[in-house]
C-alpha cells in the first residue's frame, strides 16, 4: 500500500510533524530545538507522510513569491528511510506547487541529501554553508 501525502490543516496532524521534525533533526542530527521550530511555521503549509496509519514523514513550503517556492524541514524517520517516502513527499510538494503557479522551487539540502535531490532534478546553486553546524548547497528545480 502506497503512504499517502496530505496538507496538514489539523492542529493534531502538525503535532505529528513536529514530532517527526523534533526525532530527526534535534535527537538524530544534534539540531537545537528553538532552531528547529521557527516563526515561519505558523505560515508554511506542512505535509504530513502517513504509511500504514503512523506518520513516518514531513515536509513544509513557504511561498517567499508567488512564482518561487522553498522547500524546508525534509524530514523521513530512520525506519522509512530508502522505502521511496521521501520522493513521493517531494513529488507531492511539487504537484502542490505547480497548482499554486510556482515556477521554481529552492532548498537548502544537507550535503549528505545532494544526490537524493540530484535524482528528483535539483541542481546545485552557489557553495557550501553551515546551517545549525551541518553543511548545506541551496538546491534549485524549475516546475
Amino acid at each position: 500500500m502506497e503512504p499517502t501525502i496530505t496538507v496538514i490543516d489539523h492542529s493534531a496532524d502538525l503535532k505529528q510533524a513536529f514530532d517527526i521534525r523534533k526525532r530527526v533533526f534535534v535527537e538524530e542530527q544534534g539540531v537545537p530545538l528553538s532552531e528547529e521550530i521557527d516563526e515561519w511555521d505558523q505560515s508554511a503549509i506542512h505535509f504530513l507522510a502517513v504509511d500504514r496509519e503512523q506518520a513516518v514523514g514531513t515536509a513544509r513550503l513557504r511561498l517567499p513569491t508567488k512564482s518561487t517556492g522553498k522547500v524546508e524541514r525534509v524530514a523521513v524517520l530512520k525506519s522509512s528511510r530508502g522505502s521511496g517516502l521521501g520522493h513521493s513527499l517531494m513529488v507531492a510538494i511539487e504537484d502542490y506547487a505547480r497548482k499554486q503557479n510556482v515556477e521554481e522551487l529552492i532548498l537548502n539540502a544537507q550535503v549528505q541529501a545532494l544526490d537524493f535531490y540530484r535524482k528528483l532534478g535539483y541542481r546545485q546553486q552557489g557553495p557550501i554553508f553551515m546551517d545549525a553546524g551541518i553543511e548545506h548547497m541551496e538546491m534549485r528545480k524549475p516546475l
